[in-house]
């Protein structure tokens, strides 16, 4: 949409071929529904964000930054707000909002939309000529001097996205670099007992066969099948190899660990004669309380009064050092982005123009990019999009 915004501004004559119903359905489940549109970061802390070949984007970032996603949307008359972390809301805090913005600046710009699924390209003498879509009611075809593939990737293929744009590209010479999961929950099994915990204001650290791989600060929640919230989904996008991967939370990070004896210690002073397991109501949430005990090997009914020095200490490491061995990812469905797509080898940055069919173009999640949370992937979308109407 982004794309035939900016094409129709130039005075192109653009049609937006749409498989659904309406438009923009998978924005509209952006930011649990509040869609978080762009991230008002600087452009250094921007680039790290964005692991999956972010030099590949500095042109498209440059012509259209957040700053200008943000000026867009607010010109078509939707007021936006900044919340923790730069990222950037409708004050809304609807989703739809930022969708209707999009389908009201294309209509008022000329743009068609057709709904119509494509399945095949018109390619003639090395050069794109248009598209084969099908309505439910057989082929019809679509003639272009170019084509922009916008079909975004594999994630919640409920709105539409089932890959469609891969096979297209392909069509033309294009590599498809495999598709994995990013932004997606994790699985670790040892975590179900804990399920429907959330912890808020802790540590996390993400290694791989023993090497720190990734650090954060922040929310998680516990579920029947492993682990997710905005930490762990960070977290998924750095997991982008095989290996041992492991989480470790640290429970307590504001305290150091001789810090946290003391205050365990001083718990225990008012609980003397009490369980071990029914001594930890103020120290951690009650799910947690079997899990800890089992791990640190400490019988459940012994009196606090007998717990040893040594004891204690090694509940101080473990409240440190929350091991979870992760398993795997979730489903590519359940992801939030697609990791993978179109090789960026292969298009041109600063026009998103294929090198391999004159008058093809891309933008947004079928290109081998993708970020972290925080409204960056959308950013992509935007600028990619910006830089592809430009360009066409």
């Amino acid at each position: 949409m982004m794309a035939a915004c900016t094409a129709a501004a130039r005075g192109r004559d653009v049609t937006v071929l749409e498989r659904n119903p309406k438009t923009c359905r998978k924005l509209c489940i952006t930011g649990k529904g509040r869609c978080n549109l762009t991230n008002a970061c600087p452009e250094d802390e921007l680039m790290g964000n964005i692991p999956g070949n972010g030099r590949f984007l500095y042109s498209a970032l440059a012509k259209f930054s957040p700053s200008d996603a943000m000026k867009f949307f607010e010109n078509a008359g939707v007021p936006l707000k900044i919340e923790r972390g730069n990222r950037v809301f409708p004050v809304s805090d609807s989703a739809y909002d930022i969708a209707d913005a999009l389908l009201r600046t294309a209509r008022a710009r000329g743009v068609r939309i057709l709904e119509g699924r494509a399945r095949r390209l018109e390619l003639r003498d090395g050069a794109v000529r248009g598209v084969w879509y099908d309505t439910g009611m057989g082929e019809q075809f679509l003639e272009s001097g170019a084509v922009i593939l916008a079909t975004g990737g594999q994630s919640y293929p409920a709105t539409g996205s089932t890959g469609d744009g891969y096979a297209l590209a392909q069509e033309a010479g294009h590599t498809i670099v495999p598709v994995q999961a990013s932004l997606v929950p994790l699985e670790a099994p040892d975590c179900a007992p804990m399920q429907g915990l959330s912890l808020k204001n802790t540590g996390l650290k993400l290694y791989c066969s023993g090497k720190l791989v990734y650090e954060d600060f922040g929310e998680m929640l516990f579920t029947h099948f492993g682990v997710s919230g905005p930490m762990i989904l960070s977290a998924s996008a750095r997991m982008r190899r095989d290996g041992d991967w492991k989480i470790c939370l640290d429970c307590k990070p504001a305290l150091t660990e001789e810090q946290l004896d003391a205050r365990i210690l001083r718990d225990f002073e008012g609980a003397k004669n009490r369980d071990f397991e029914n001594a930890l109501g103020k120290l951690l949430p009650n799910k947690m309380i079997p899990e800890i005990v089992r791990r640190c090997g400490i019988d459940p009914h012994r009196k606090v009064n007998e717990i040893t020095r040594a004891e204690r200490r090694r509940l101080v490491g473990l409240l440190k050092r929350f091991e979870i061995p992760i398993t795997g990812k979730r489903p590519l469905e359940e992801a939030v982005v697609t990791a993978g797509g179109v090789s960026v080898r292969e298009v041109n940055p600063g026009t998103m123009a294929s090198k391999k069919a004159a008058g093809l173009y891309f933008a947004g999640e079928i290109l081998d990019v993708d970020a972290y949370t925080g409204g960056f992937n959308l950013q992509i979308a935007w600028s990619t999009g910006y830089a592809a109407g430009s360009a066409v």
